[in-house]
């Protein structure tokens, strides 16, 4: 018999700035142009780990595809596939085999190895932090080991350390104070963001396997509140009314037949916001199906924006979801790390597991002041004994009052963070 481990994924976000697209003459213009054009430091990324970053994206943007595929709900929601890679890369450091296969080729690691997959999330756990000082950021990760079932290997347990700088706790899962820790864990290195994680403990679980991401940052120029104004929003079921935050922005902006773009900084412009607006006759769901950050950076010209962004909140939990975390990944071809008798996860403990559960919980807030963004994701699993100038500026409005896509990265990296669609709903 195979036990499991579970993971969760617990995601808060909250951001300053999101719009959509109109050409209406408003009389209340602000009429202050912002400068919001700077170029970042970059992390230092080998030419392999580059490859590694921009396939991964490809897994993030194909998670975001699936999830907008299966939620039919028409809410607004928010993920951070880069938590889910955190975990899993740590479950994949333990796999073998076509285990290993699939999670490597699925997060866009190309059959790279255990240790170049090692050496690239340790890079990014090191990196990222120090990309810009004035942004908050972490990336914890931890293993909570049942000492009644199982031992982690020590050789798994080092790579752990050295790698992800997981901190690693053997706990009694039949203690009512292991839920208070694990909870109390995700609840520190979230900043109070997620105060849970676990609603109980199952006793006869091997491991729970935890990533953390904190994210916290000012806009380069904040919005001033005086200027946010309640205006009209159109949602999938009508419209509503909605404080939409208002700026004058010159700021990296694109548009094509499907959707408009505006890149907006935090802080030293390391960190960004990409967020896309449907053009007319198009929707949110047109963007997921066809956009590709990298390419629209690419595509991006300073334009002086008219820039309309609403300040709101939405909480995601993939729980709500039909089959959940698991039956999304397992359309996205991770299947075999999910099975309990074809799992090959020999190298984590003394004895071989799989995992039986997962889940993702989300959260974004946006406001004048800027975002701040929380990830936690748990696993567990059971054992087996078996700047302008020198051109043109042009003029545009990007208003956010219809659902609109969004992406959180890290420019020098092309290292997205998160991604997700706010509908209003």
């Amino acid at each position: 018999m195979k036990k499991f481990f579970i993971f969760l994924a617990a995601v808060v976000l909250s951001c300053g700035l999101l719009s959509c697209s109109s050409d209406d003459d408003d009389p209340d213009t602000v009429k202050k142009v912002v400068d919001m054009l700077a170029d970042p430091e970059p992390i230092q990324l080998t030419d392999a780990q580059k490859q590694f970053a921009n396939d991964n994206n490809t897994f993030t943007l194909n998670f975001l595809k699936t999830v907008n595929e299966t939620d039919r709900s028409g809410k607004s929601f928010i993920y951070s596939p880069l938590s889910i890679t955190y975990v899993l890369g740590m479950v994949n450091a333990a796999s073998t085999g076509e285990t290993e296969k699939e999670l490597e080729q699925t997060l866009g690691f190309h059959e790279g190895g255990i240790q170049a997959v090692n050496d690239y999330c340790k890079k990014l756990i090191e990196g990222l932090p120090k990309v810009d000082r004035k942004v908050k950021l972490s990336i914890a990760n931890a293993l909570f080991v049942n000492k009644n079932k199982a031992t982690l290997k020590s050789e798994y347990q080092k790579d752990m350390q050295t790698y992800y700088n997981a901190e690693v706790k053997n706990l009694d899962f039949n203690s009512s104070s292991t839920l208070k820790t694990i909870n109390g864990w995700a609840q520190e290195k979230t900043n109070n963001m997620i105060p849970t994680i676990l609603d109980r403990i199952d006793p006869d679980v091997v491991t729970y396997l935890l990533n953390a991401i904190y994210f916290k940052a000012n806009w380069n120029k904040k919005f001033d509140p005086d200027n946010t104004k309640t205006e009209t929003f159109t949602t999938p079921n009508g419209t509503k009314q909605l404080p939409l935050m208002h700026q004058n922005v010159l700021i990296n902006y694109m548009k094509n037949e499907t959707y408009s773009s505006v890149l907006i900084p935090y802080d030293n412009s390391y960190w960004s916001i990409m967020v896309y607006l449907p053009e007319k006759g198009k929707t949110a769901d047109d963007i997921i199906n066809t956009f590709n950050p990298s390419n629209d950076i690419k595509a991006m010209s300073p334009c002086q924006v008219d820039l309309k962004l609403p300040r709101f909140e939405t909480n995601s939990d993939t729980q709500n979801m039909k089959d959940g975390l698991i039956g999304l990944l397992e359309k996205m071809g991770i299947r075999r790390v999910f099975d309990s008798e074809l799992a090959e996860i020999p190298n984590m403990c003394n004895t071989s597991v799989f995992i039986s559960m997962m889940r993702q919980k989300a959260g974004i807030k946006v406001n004048e002041e800027g975002t701040e963004t929380a990830v936690v994701t748990l696993g567990s699993g059971y054992a087996s004994w078996a700047g302008p100038g020198g051109y043109e500026i042009l003029k545009a409005d990007f208003h956010a009052n219809c659902p609109f896509v969004y992406v959180i990265r890290e420019r020098s990296s092309n290292v997205i963070l998160s991604v997700g669609k706010y509908t209003g709903m």
